[in-house]
């Protein structure tokens, strides 16, 4: 959600910890200084939209800013033409990125009086933002119908709610997903892996699969937040509780040595193997590469990952208990609070939400619709077999997910950070799980303070 790769809503693997730390004291000193320079925020922050007091024809151009690879670029410049051909006195300027620097970009955009009216953000960033008050919070035009979110599942646009305040909309959904090698478990006789199944029940099918194929059998997960996060949502906690982190030191403890006792019966792949799980991007993930049958990644990019791979690939929930699992927005459009369009704005919103014809431009890109009667539409014309079983798997979760967590506090980028390297700490053997946890909660704790 995470941040994503050129065309996959979900969050992959990020830059390294150095470069995640760096951005971190970028974001917070650039936003500090935000609170210093009120001015920028302009009269309309308080008032109404300057374009819904004067003449609704006057001319608007509105500043938009996503991360993105190509084909998202030009997904979304063809949706916005098509808004400026149904309100032609709105035009746009139309900026996008790779991830990579995305959130450095927008730091300094908005320190510096020249916000985007309109942007991209994920769930690693939204708290941060609107703790800051630099997102409009969007609750009287969800009443009032402005921004029509009936056709919504209700825990997906409440996925956006921080501290009371409507902060951003979901633009898209999505959920994780246990992405398996199929063909390798067929050349070999082996069962697939199956929705429901325990987390010993996968790990001793993982070591089947070691044994019998050579191949280890499941990547890793100790190092993935949003494995660390379904686990501790089984066993009645979560990753964060109001202002403070929703888990101790004993639950990450029988997190990491439920996976030491993996590696040692052989149904993982060796640390190396798993730092580069960890480390690599969506299109290298171990699963595709041959260095483990099993990735633990987001179920909207099972065709990307299908395009790295000759191989059959097949893709359930994330053992335990599914209900688990919530309807993630796999990434959101907020608006600028100090927008002199802030209206139009969030009618953009609404117009890519729930526009029929936008929503055929716009596809799956950022994840399943939001609006379900359009995600039944697409759906029904997608083409791509591997879109197909996303779409098909999330469908299916759809009926069994629970409630939606909180949304990350702010510095929630700094705790995966450093789950990474607690767990790896403990993969090498450089930590026992219980310091490798004890570290863990003292740099998280750190990092949201």
């Amino acid at each position: 959600m995470h941040p994503a790769t050129s065309t996959t809503a979900g969050a992959p693997a990020g830059p390294s910890h150095r470069t995640l730390v760096s951005r971190r004291r970028t974001l917070r000193g650039l936003l500090a200084a935000l609170v210093t320079v009120p001015l920028v925020l302009g009269s309309a922050a308080c008032g109404a939209d300057s374009s819904s007091s004067a003449d609704p024809n006057a001319p608007v151009k509105l500043s938009v800013f996503w991360w993105g690879g190509e084909a998202r670029a030009k997904l979304t410049e063809d949706a916005l033409a098509l808004y400026t051909k149904k309100h032609p006195n709105v035009t746009f300027e139309k900026t996008w990125q790779a991830n990579q620097g995305y959130f450095d970009k927008l730091a300094t955009l908005t320190a510096g009086g020249n916000p985007p009216d309109l942007f991209q953000i994920d769930d690693n960033y939204l708290t941060e933002y609107a703790s800051r008050n630099s997102t409009l919070d969007l609750t009287s035009y969800k009443d009032d119908g402005k921004l029509d979110v009936s056709k919504f599942p209700e825990s997906l646009w409440q996925y956006g709610m921080v501290d009371g305040k409507l902060a951003g909309i979901a633009a898209g959904e999505n959920t994780q997903g246990l992405v398996y090698n199929k063909t390798l478990l067929t050349q070999h006789g082996l069962p697939e892996p199956t929705t429901g199944m325990s987390w010993e029940e996968h790990i001793a099918w993982a070591e089947q699969v070691s044994k019998t194929t050579k191949v280890p059998g499941t990547q890793d997960p100790s190092a993935v937040d949003k494995a660390f996060w379904i686990w501790l949502r089984q066993q009645g906690k979560d990753l964060y509780k109001g202002t403070e982190l929703g888990f101790t030191v004993e639950d990450a403890t029988r997190w990491f040595e439920l996976w030491k006792g993996a590696r040692d019966r052989g149904a993982t792949p060796t640390p190396d193997v798993i730092h580069e799980g960890n480390a690599t991007d969506i299109t290298k993930q171990l699963v595709v590469t041959g260095k483990a049958a099993t990735s633990w990644v987001w179920v909207n990019q099972m065709p990307e990952l299908k395009k790295n791979t000759k191989n059959e690939l097949g893709v359930v929930a994330y053992p335990g208990d599914p209900s688990a699992q919530w309807a993630r927005a796999s990434m959101y459009w907020s608006v600028f609070r100090g927008s002199e369009h802030k209206d139009v704005a969030v009618d953009v919103i609404n117009f890519m939400m729930n526009d029929p014809e936008a929503a055929r431009i716009l596809g799956t890109d950022r994840g399943l619709p939001s609006n379900m009667d359009i995600r039944q539409e697409i759906s029904a014309n997608v083409t791509d077999p591997a879109m197909k079983q996303s779409i098909q798997v999330e469908t299916e979760l759809a009926e069994k997910f629970g409630k939606a967590p909180q949304v990350p506090l702010k510095g929630h980028s700094k705790v995966r950070s450093e789950l990474t390297k607690a767990a790896e700490n403990a993969q090498y053997g450089r930590a026992t799980p219980a310091q490798a946890a004890a570290q863990l909660v003292e740099a998280c704790k750190s990092a949201i303070a």
